[in-house]
Formats: structure tokens, sequence, C-alpha cells
């Protein structure tokens, strides 16, 4: 078993690089640009909501409180008549990339964390390096590019954008590596 405190300095090097190479594929590349489409009538959708004042959270029309109520003629009636929405609202005003930067460096940490505690307990000191390549990688894939699929499976997102997902997921399992 390889201690931990011995693997900081790959852990936060990994963590570096994925946010850069992060920062590329989301902000340089086109490859997410169409994982979110643009309503019809996005004006009318934004007056219609907006007197409602939603606060920031996640929502879902129609809403069911319990299996009884799922199975209700009313809630199917709206299920069949539409839409069906499932919706976060965030904050009204502009958004604050720092924050979400910090956020996002604190997972990436937390994830080579992981990553290197795993690899750490699992693969002998003074394995081969293709060994610990090919284990440590197939941890991170597992933490960045399986991670979106239940959205799919179970709120309907585009299986499109999580295989774009999963594809990212190869590069920072690579980086990782």
């Amino acid at each position: 078993m390889t201690p931990l405190a011995t693997l900081w300095l790959p852990i936060v090097l990994s963590a570096v690089f994925l946010f850069f190479a992060s920062a590329i594929i989301h902000m340089v590349m086109p490859w997410h640009k169409s994982d979110f489409a643009r309503l019809p009538d996005e004006e009318a959708f934004r007056r219609a909501v907006a007197p409602m004042q939603i606060p920031p959270g996640d929502y879902v029309a129609p809403h069911c409180l319990t299996s009884a109520d799922m199975k209700s003629p009313e809630y199917a009636a709206k299920l069949e008549e539409g839409p069906v929405l499932l919706m976060t609202v965030r904050p009204t005003g502009p958004i604050r990339m720092g924050p979400m930067f910090l956020s996002w460096m604190a997972f990436l940490l937390v994830a080579s964390t992981f990553v290197g505690w795993i690899a750490g307990a699992a693969v002998p000191p003074g394995a081969e390096t293709r060994y610990v390549w090919h284990f440590t990688a197939a941890i991170a894939f597992v933490i960045y590019g399986l991670a979106t699929w239940p959205a799919v499976i179970w709120y309907g997102r585009k299986a499109s954008s999580a295989f774009k997902d999963s594809v990212d997921g190869v590069i920072y399992a690579v980086i990782t590596a």
C-alpha cells in the first residue's frame, strides 16, 4: 500500500491539469454547445414564469407527492397534456464564474484524492507503470465518464450529452493517469 501523503503531488497536478483541460473543452471547443436547446419561444416562456418568482432550486411539472398521486387519472391527464418539465432555476443576476471555478477545482481535488487513495491501496509499490496507468485511468473514467448517465436514465437528459461527457471522461482519465 502506498501512503496517500506520498501521492499529493500527482493528486494536485492531476486536478490542475484537469481544470485547464475542462476549461478548454467547455469554453474553447464547440463540443458541448448543443447540450442545451433554446426554447421555441424563450421570451414568452420567461414572461410566463417571471411573475411566479420561482426561487432557485430543482422543479418538476406536473408534480406528485405519492405513488397514489402518480396513479391518479388527473396526473395521467397532465402527463398526456404536457408539458412535462424537469427544470433547474438559478438565482437571477449575472453568472458568477469565480465560485463555480472554485467548486469545480475542489471537486477535482477530491476526485483525484479518491483515485490516488484507491490506487495506493490496490496497486503495490513498485508496480509496472502501465499497470498503475491502467488502474488509475479506469478509476478516473468511472468518476468522470459515467457520472452523467443516471441523468439520462432517470431524468430524460439527452444521451448525446452524456455520451460527450463520457468522451470527456476518457480525456480526463488519460490526464489523471
